[in-house]
Order: C-alpha cells, then structure tokens, then sequence
C-alpha cells in the first residue's frame, strides 16, 4: 500500500491542475466576454464533471470549491468580493458538490465492477489454463481464436493468427479424416467427438479424444466452437495390453475346450481317411480288370480326392481355431458359423446319446466380427449345453441352436439345452470370472465369451427354461 500511495497522489494532483487550469481559461474567456452567470455556472458544470469522471472525489471537491469562488467573484454582484447575496451563489456550490460527489461515487463503483471482472476474467483464464485438457474455441468457420496455455504447452506452438494447428501436430495418417469430421461438424452444426492423434512438443503422437460443441444465439445461428483434447494414450495403451490378454486368455480357454473335442475330431478325421483307403483299393480293383475300367477308376479318383480336401479341411478348421492370431474382423454369414460348430461337436453329442438340432433362419443379413472368437463363443455355448446333458436319463438329451433378427438391427444366436439347468441365483454369477459349476473348469468360459460378444457391439445372456434346462442367447449388429 505504501507503494501505491505516491502515485495516488501524483494522479490527483495532476487531475485538480487540469481542473484548476480548465478554470482559469473559462473563467477569463467567459468574463472578457460578458457571459451570463447561468450559463457559466453550466461551463463550470461541465468542467467538474469531466474531472469527476477521472479522479477521486478530493480533487473534485477542490475544483468545485474553486469554481464556486470563481463564479461568486466574477460573475455575481458585488464583483471580485465573494459573498452569497445571491440564489446562484447558494445553488451553485450545492450543485458543483453534490455532482462532484455522485459522479465519483458512480466511478468508483464503475472501476470497482470493472476491476472484479477483470479478476474474474483472469481466474477464468487460470481455470482454464490449469484444466487437464487441451482447451481451444473457434470462429463459425472453424478458425481458431482461443487456445489455452497446457494446449500450446503441449503442442510446442505459438497462438499465430489464423494457426492452422490441423495441419500442424495432426498424424498425417488421420490427418484426412479429422479433416472431413471437423468438416462436417461445421457444415452441420452437429457436436464432435472424435479419437486423433496429435503430436507432442517433444514430437512423440499421443491419442486424444476430441470434443467440440456449438454455441447458438436464439435463433439456432453458431456463434462459436468450444472444444477441449483429453489425452487417452494411456487408455489406449491399457485397452491393448486387455485386449491382448483376452486374446490370451482366449486361446488357453480354445485349447481346453478342444480337449473335450478330442473323441470328435477323431471321428471328423477318421471318416474320409477310411473313405479315401476304401475307394483307393476300388481304384486298384479296376485298374487290374481285364480290360481296365477306367470309368469306375476315375470316379473312385475323384472320390479320394474329395474325401482327402474333407479331411484337409477339417485339420485347416481345427488349426484355425487352436491358432494364436490376431483380431480379425470380416462381414461373416452367422449361420456358417453355427453350422461349423455343429458338425465339429455332434459326434460330442452323439458319445452321450444327444442331439443336435439346427433351426436357421433364412437370408439373415451378414455380421460383423472375428471368426475364430465368434466361433468360440458358439462352441463354448454348445459344449456347456452337451455337458449338462450328461447326468439326464429321464428325458430325451438334446441341443437346440436357433437364429433370427432381433429388434430389426441385430441378429440373435440362441443355444438351448434340456440339461440340468442353471439355479436363478447364479444366472449372472455364471459369467464372472472363474466361478464354475463344474469340478474341473476354470471358470473362464462364459466371462470370455461375454467379453468377446461385447466387443463386438453385442449382448449375451442366460434364461431359464420353461422346463428343463437353460438357454444362452446373445446379439450382434448386423452389418450394412
């Protein structure tokens, strides 16, 4: 405060200078010129307020004061001798101080309001400067006019006008398409929200996730953008390494159930390789006639030539599902899959006297999704459902897989068994990791099959039967 004191000083002593001065000039125009008092008491007026307006009320008090003595002595009767005989010399200095008074007053409250938006202004900017985020705002033609400290902390730039920062720390390989969303965004007045990449001062690219929203008058006009990145590279990164472990966690889980598929694929192979050895020896037969019959042995050749690519196929779907790869999703037809599954585990079903029924429906729009983990999925489901089979001896053993749309977008998958169903307490319980009902399972299964079917933009599910048993369904967006 002793700091400011001087200068407070040195300000009004400039303003009552300027007003003294402002005076003295009136004062000896308006006398040399015979105005009339009024109208000098007005000029005076004047003169107060525009000091009033810049300084404090002391000042202007003094000014006021001298402005009164001035107009009593040179304009009021007797001249040159102040003394208050007349109405002016009482209204005047009642007027010069009273508007001296109110008009600083009103500047003080007028510098004071200024003063705590300016402070406001400045915590919003230190808000904004300390948020966690890249916080940015534009023109209704997407041009920048607003970047906050940690967005050019982050980026390394400067706020150039008319920064074109897409072209400048966007990754060129998303470059183009950040381009054409941020496009539409401003073609359309529609929000944003987008993942990009964008480089970082020490040039390293990070994923961000980019949101912006309009702001819009009363009539709906966009006024403004304000946008704000949130670094998720660290999200990302973690959803990798889960995804990987899924993916890990997976294939233990495929080669355990394979296991269990032991007897059926050597029942899968056995098949076309006793064909193959069958219509072989018929080749030979015929080829050592006499004459040859070369009709019947080209036809038994054919015949050993389809029987070996069924069982290379075979071998080609086993190794597929045992391999460790990669997601990869294509457009599949959903009832291949379950088809697939069911010829790989009906002679499972047949081992313990069940069966396997298949109710398809027709021209189901194709999907979108990983084969192998899609097949898993049907698989795992197939086998719980032959596996609660094993223990019923009353009723007829059977697996029933069915396929249909569902609520118009979506396509259903639905695996039900007359098994030994599940308690309606452990409906839920059952996908948690590692909890089983079986001595020897892991507990895994289902959680994956789940997690498999939500990554995917689905939903799977477990009911309880009507009757006997239960009935797992779960969902997948078909693919336009």
């Amino acid at each position: 405060m002793k700091g400011i004191q001087p200068g407070r000083f040195r300000r009004s002593a400039i303003h009552w200078l300027f007003g003294t001065m402002a005076l003295a000039g009136l004062t000896f125009v308006c006398f040399r010129f015979q105005v009339n008092p009024t109208t000098v008491a007005l000029l005076y007026l004047i003169v107060i307020v525009l000091v009033s307006l810049r300084s404090s009320f002391i000042p202007s008090a003094f000014v006021s004061i001298i402005a009164y003595l001035c107009l009593d002595s040179f304009f009021t009767a007797p001249l040159f001798r102040p003394a208050m005989n007349q109405p002016l010399d009482v209204i005047a200095p009642l007027a010069f101080l009273s508007t001296s008074f109110v008009i600083t007053r009103l500047m003080s409250k007028v510098h004071k309001s200024f003063q705590e938006i300016q402070d406001l202004k400045d915590q919003l900017r230190l808000l904004i400067d300390t948020i966690p985020g890249l916080v940015w705002s534009s023109l209704p033609d997407g041009s920048v006019e607003f970047l906050n400290q940690r967005w050019l902390d982050y980026t390394g730039l400067s706020p150039e006008p008319g920064l074109d920062w897409v072209e400048r720390v966007v990754h060129p390989d998303d470059r183009a398409r950040f381009a054409d969303e941020w496009g539409a965004a401003l073609a359309t007045g529609n929000p944003l929200e987008t993942e990009t990449r964008l480089r970082r001062a020490d040039g390293e690219y990070r994923w961000l996730l980019v949101r912006a929203v309009p702001l819009r008058d009363k009539n709906g006009k966009v006024l403004k953008w304000y946008g704000i990145g949130t670094d998720i590279e660290d999200r990302k990164r973690a959803e990798e390494a889960l995804r990987k472990s899924q993916s890990e966690l997976a294939y233990v889980t495929r080669v355990m159930t394979m296991g269990a598929l032991a007897a059926s694929i050597a029942h899968e192979i056995n098949q076309p390789l006793a064909a193959i050895v069958t219509n072989a020896s018929a080749c030979l037969r015929w080829l050592a006639a006499d004459p040859p019959n070369l009709t019947e042995a080209s036809e038994a050749a054919r015949r050993i030539i389809r029987d070996g690519n069924r069982a290379s196929e075979v071998i080609r779907g086993i190794r597929a599902f045992l391999r460790k790869s990669e997601t990869v999703k294509t457009r599949l037809d959903i009832n291949q899959l379950i088809q697939e599954v069911a010829h790989m585990t009906r002679s499972e079903a047949e081992r313990i006297g069940a069966t396997i029924r298949l109710e398809l429906a027709a021209d189901l729009p194709l999907v979108w999704g990983d084969r192998v983990q899609l097949q898993q999925v049907i698989l795992n489901l197939v086998i719980n459902g032959i596996e609660s089979l094993a223990a019923v001896t009353e009723r007829p053993r059977q697996v029933y897989i069915s396929s249909g749309l569902y609520e118009s977008d979506k396509v259903l998958v639905t695996v039900q068994d007359s098994g030994i169903g599940i308690p309606q307490e452990e409906l839920e319980k059952i996908f948690d990791a590692f909890y089983t009902t079986k001595p020897q399972g892991l507990g895994m299964g289902l959680a994956i099959s789940r997690s498999i079917v939500e990554d995917h933009g689905g939903r799977l599910w477990a009911v309880p039967n009507d009757g006997p048993g239960a009935t797992f369904q779960f969902t997948l967006p078909k693919h336009e």
